[in-house]
């Protein structure tokens, strides 16, 4: 633990911003794959729902998207 914190701490300002950027990325890919093993029919777009499902709750959901998952 102590070397990984070592680690970040020696990283600049523009490291770290990009690490976060990447786990983001990585974050969404496996919520992705996750999403497409459930629903292997679904298409791109209803892949893109979602996943922002996730992260949004109902009601943002609706507003923004005007779907939820449980309207399917």
């Amino acid at each position: 633990m102590e070397v990984w914190l070592d680690c970040l701490r020696r990283m600049t300002p523009d490291q770290k911003i990009a690490a976060v950027f990447s786990l983001n990325k990585l974050a969404w890919a496996m919520a992705e794959a996750g999403e497409r093993l459930s629903h292997p029919q679904a298409t791109d777009r209803e892949i893109f729902l979602r996943v922002a499902a996730r992260r949004l709750d109902r009601d943002l959901m609706i507003r923004i998207y005007g779907w939820y998952p449980d309207q399917q």
